[in-house]
């Protein structure tokens, strides 16, 4: 087959690149490699600091049903008036351990609660309820929404017609501006006593309690599969907790993290957020402090007929139809002694799979997910378990190094290593190839720096974009091993997106992941010759119609790709979108104009030649 170079177009917009580096590479189209599974673009989403609650979910308020104790030190709600007549009350409880009581009195002026620090916009209005009940006489209640501290500056509901039982009130709100320090208060005047069960207070443009901004990026995301809801959280998780009213699901102290889960986004919330985004549920189930009753439980409450006693229950709680879940893991990081029921490898296996038998007889289609980690860990679980999964899951994360070079090759090299160690499994352990057990990096990313976003909400950097790109790369070049790649976690926490109270943005590692998912090719085919320190990638699209050329620049220096491919005429003109940035440490913030861009504009090609941008990722698409 001739070698043909790619055609020179004379409206050319290249730059003079004489004094750039340049090396060069022969593309053999004829030469296809394994398909790039779509899943490899896959996201996890953890109960973990903001991802969910303050991320993903719409909810305004902190500790909407006062699992803290009113004016602690851990509670974001205040008294007002005495603190010493808000007393939590346990023997007259809405949802939880205790509901705040306040004493009232004519001459005492008005008392209730107080949360501040909320973030507030003025495009959207605000909507949101309130459960309250009575003792004795009380005038009326008044909630007061404030963003600013005039007195135009502020909207309140008044609400009469209290009950000695609870009652759920309307509430609706347009603030006038847009604000990081807003405030709610609830107050109240009379001789009576004034009970909270909990309130919730959303934009009104959430999507069944979804926050709008982030559904919008998430969408743009485009990824195939989510894996929720942990992650070391799932071990100590009961997903019972999660289902039914949700004003009546109990907080409880997050069992793994810091801060406290309001169980507001529960097995149904997350199947609806993936049928809203188009993608695939992966349900972790909970084989630490969990049994097998649990998992079946809720493996019969997703997928059970309407007749079965878990889908009957599903059915009660407005949701009929079966949901067809098809990825199940089981467990997480069962290996590790930070993980909530950790025990010893062997008897771990054989839970293992306990619980895959009992969950295939309630659902023989489900595809299962097992823990492994490269070692000795993944072999046992390979030679005792492959017959009760099809995917094993590994994780890794990595820290930061002062070399940049070094520091975006890390990223490529784990998954490397993995891909490397499940090879050599294959053909040490006896049939393990032929029962083709594949991979799932179903935890990966970089981990290091300050907590800008909440809990392990780390920012990102154009350095890291690299090398998520270059990682992407290596996905592909193992693509018959690795089936399955879960970014960790989507939104703020270690996430691709970050958002503060009113604001959400792309950080610089989602303009990659959004890029490759939507314009890699899916067949990668071989490429060899001098690249240095440039990482290279080719691939089809899956009808052989379209070449794409990706391409990692980590130099701080332009350099020129010239391209040699085998097997077919390519057009004179190519469509480049590229990531790039001013420097190494460039990053983006929600509400500010981007450092770091993702751009696209046709380029006319002389000679075969690409040019590729200092510290940039480029993805030229022929």
């Amino acid at each position: 087959m001739s070698i043909l170079p790619i055609l020179f177009a004379s409206s050319a917009l290249v730059a003079n690149t004489q004094a750039d580096q340049s090396f060069q590479v022969i593309i053999d189209t004829s030469k296809e490699k394994a398909p790039i599974s779509k899943y490899v673009y896959g996201q996890f989403i953890e109960h973990l600091g903001r991802c969910i609650n303050g991320g993903i979910w719409a909810e305004v308020l902190e500790d909407r049903k006062f699992f803290h104790p009113v004016g602690g030190d851990e509670s974001p709600w205040k008294p007002i008036g005495p603190a010493d007549l808000v007393v939590m009350d346990k023997g007259n409880a809405y949802v939880g351990e205790h509901s705040p009581r306040v004493a009232l009195s004519k001459e005492g002026g008005p008392r209730g609660l107080v949360q501040e620090e909320l973030g507030l916009r003025n495009d959207v209005d605000y909507t949101g309820r309130i459960v309250l009940w009575k003792k004795g006489s009380i005038d009326s209640v008044h909630v007061t929404l404030k963003w600013g501290s005039q007195e135009s500056e502020r909207q309140s509901c008044t609400l009469d017609l209290l009950k000695e039982e609870p009652v759920t009130f309307p509430l609706r709100f347009s603030p006038e501006g847009k604000t990081h320090t807003g405030c709610l208060e609830i107050t109240a005047e009379g001789d009576g006593e004034l009970f909270v069960g909990c309130v919730s207070l959303m934009p009104a443009d959430n999507v069944n309690g979804l926050r709008a901004d982030t559904l919008a990026l998430l969408k743009e995301l485009d990824s195939p599969v989510y894996r929720w809801p942990g992650g070391n959280f799932v071990s100590g998780y009961d997903w019972k907790d999660g289902i039914g009213a949700p004003d009546k699901r109990p907080p409880r102290k997050n069992p793994a993290w810091q801060g406290i889960e309001p169980n507001d986004f529960g097995l149904d919330e997350f199947l609806f957020f993936c049928r809203e985004l188009g993608t695939e549920p992966y349900i972790v189930v909970n084989s630490g402090l969990g049994e097998v009753d649990s998992a079946v439980g809720e493996l019969e409450y997703a997928n059970g007929a309407p007749d079965t006693t878990m889908g009957r229950l599903r059915a009660e709680k407005g949701h009929p139809g079966p949901y067809g879940v098809k990825w199940w893991g089981i467990g997480n990081e069962m290996y590790g002694d930070w993980q909530l029921g950790h025990m010893p490898l062997e008897e771990y296996a054989q839970k293992h799979n306990r619980f895959a038998e009992a969950m295939r007889r309630i659902d023989a289609s489900i595809q299962i997910i097992g823990v492994g980690a490269v070692g000795e860990w993944s072999e046992t679980m390979l030679r005792d378990c492959s017959g009760e999964m099809k995917l094993l899951s590994e994780h890794f994360y990595n820290g930061e190094k002062p070399d940049l070079l070094e520091h975006i090759r890390q990223i490529p090299d784990s998954v490397k290593r993995i891909a490397d160690a499940h090879r050599k499994y294959r053909k040490e352990i006896e049939g393990l190839a032929e029962k083709d057990i594949r991979i799932a990096i179903d935890e990966w990313n970089y981990w290091y720096g300050p907590q800008i976003y909440g809990e392990i909400g780390v920012r990102y950097h154009l350095k890291d974009a690299l090398g998520v790109a270059a990682g992407l790369h290596e996905f592909a070049r193992n693509a018959d091993l690795l089936f399955m790649g879960n970014y960790a976690q989507t939104v703020n926490v270690i996430g691709c997106i970050k958002t503060t109270k009113t604001d959400a943005a792309f950080d610089t590692t989602g303009l990659v992941l959004k890029l490759y998912r939507r314009h890699l090719g899916t067949i990668p085919v071989e490429v060899t010759g001098e690249t240095g320190d440039l990482d290279v990638l080719a691939a089809l699209a899956a009808d052989k119609q379209r070449l794409t050329v990706a391409v990692v620049n980590p130099s701080k220096e332009p350099a020129v790709l010239e391209c040699r491919v085998v097997g077919r005429n390519l057009p004179a003109k190519a469509m480049l979108w590229e990531i790039t940035g001013p420097d190494e440490n460039s990053y983006n913030e929600p509400g500010k104009e981007p450092n770091v861009t993702l751009t696209n504009r046709e380029i006319a090609v002389e000679g075969g030649k690409l040019p590729l941008a200092p510290l940039s990722v480029s993805l030229f698409v022929f």
